[in-house]
């Protein structure tokens, strides 16, 4: 059965019954014959602001001016057209498609079953660590120019194959009309990667996008674990995320107040400068939005890394920064049974072993020789019988 029918600049198109994917807001749909576009429809009626804020949109080309590798997918999902009904409303905007398998959502790397799965014998450190490069430059392009991401999460970040970012829901980022100077202020954001200034109803600037990406680039080279993670030992109640960001309570900082997740992985995995840059994030960075480092200093700092990256000759997958004395993925196996990045170590199944050749028993040797002996007696009687004859 066919979907419904919208117009993307004035042509027909047919959307899929069913939506790639959906939130309160808006659902992402598929067009019918067009593997290359999707079209997102608010579910409520959007206003004339947000239809004004696409259509602003779709005069600017953002991040257009640098170059890229040929094999390197758009930095943003950038509207394409302006989606309306049969009776010429408003609905919503069509963007190229990033989908699975050409591309996962960044939540997908801090797993390692999904690493395993989505990126098989690539995920690792070395991997992420590059991810995490990548997130930083795209933050710091798009901040050169002038826009801010807003609401910044694991789920509104894609990664292709080869590490390459794209950002999603584009349609959120705060940004100043360059011709007209109208505002367009971002109203959405994750808990989990929102400053507390941004949970409390402020605007999303640059500095709460540093600490969005200060909070992903910290679990990407933790293989997935939340610096904000963990309760605080004086909490009355079970704690949140969002509860510990507010508070400014981070193991990474203070870990002697948080009674610490299981499995979690050592903050001194992340190379001395990227520690340091963690530290003022996740501490006077919490409430002191100019004390964050900005993405620049971030990417500087990924920057030196990736050449002094060192492979363990034992495991694969296991990559790790040129501080650390021995490969901590190794030690961390070794105490705790799981290894972050390979999947369970079969039961080596032993080759089948031929039984032995059979062994006489010693009675059975010493009778063996004794026949031996009494058959060469035998034959020399013999002998010197037939030359008694012949004499």
């Amino acid at each position: 059965m066919s979907g419904r029918v919208v117009h993307l600049d004035g042509k027909p198109v047919v959307l899929a019954e069913l939506p790639l994917k959906g939130g309160g807001q808006a659902a992402v749909f598929p067009v019918e014959g067009d593997h290359t576009t999707v079209v997102k429809l608010y579910r409520d009626p959007p206003g004339p602001d947000q239809e004004r804020r696409l259509a602003r949109m779709l005069t600017m080309s953002p991040l257009a001016a640098r170059p890229t590798d040929r094999f390197q997918p758009p930095e943003l999902a950038w509207p394409t057209a302006l989606a309306r009904g049969t009776g010429g409303e408003f609905l919503g905007y069509a963007m190229h498609r990033f989908g699975e398998p050409g591309h996962v959502q960044l939540v997908g790397l801090f797993t390692r079953a999904q690493r395993l799965r989505l990126f098989p014998d690539r995920a690792d450190w070395r991997f992420l660590l590059g991810v995490a490069w990548n997130l930083a430059f795209m933050t710091a392009r798009m901040h050169y120019d002038n826009l801010v991401i807003g609401d910044f999460s694991s789920s509104n970040v894609v990664v292709d194959t080869n590490g390459f970012v794209t950002f999603l829901d584009c349609d959120s980022i705060a940004f100043t009309d360059p011709v007209t100077g109208e505002p367009f202020p971002c109203l959405m954001h994750t808990t989990d990667y929102s400053a507390p200034e941004r949970q409390a109803g402020g605007p999303a600037t640059r500095a709460s996008d540093d600490f969005a990406l200060a909070v992903l680039v910290y679990q990407l080279l933790t293989a997935g674990n939340h610096p904000f993670g963990g309760v605080p030992h004086d909490s009355t109640s079970e704690s949140t995320v969002k509860d510990n960001i507010a508070s400014s309570v981070s193991y990474v900082v203070r870990p002697e107040l948080v009674t610490i997740p299981r499995g979690t992985v050592d903050p001194s995995v992340l190379p001395p400068e990227l520690l340091t840059l963690a530290r003022a994030a996740f501490g006077p960075g919490v409430h002191a939005p100019a004390a964050r480092p900005p993405a620049e200093a971030w990417l500087r700092a990924l920057d030196g890394e990736r050449s002094r990256i060192r492979v363990c000759p034992h495991r694969p997958l296991h990559t790790y920064g040129a501080h650390m004395p021995a490969c901590p993925w190794c030690t961390r196996a070794a105490l705790t049974g799981h290894d972050a990045f390979n999947g369970p170590r079969p039961v080596p199944v032993q080759a089948p072993v031929p039984p032995p050749p059979p062994q006489e028993a010693p009675a059975a040797r010493r009778f063996g020789a004794l026949r031996t002996a009494g058959l060469l007696i035998v034959l020399v009687l013999i002998v010197v019988i037939v030359a008694g004859l012949l004499h």
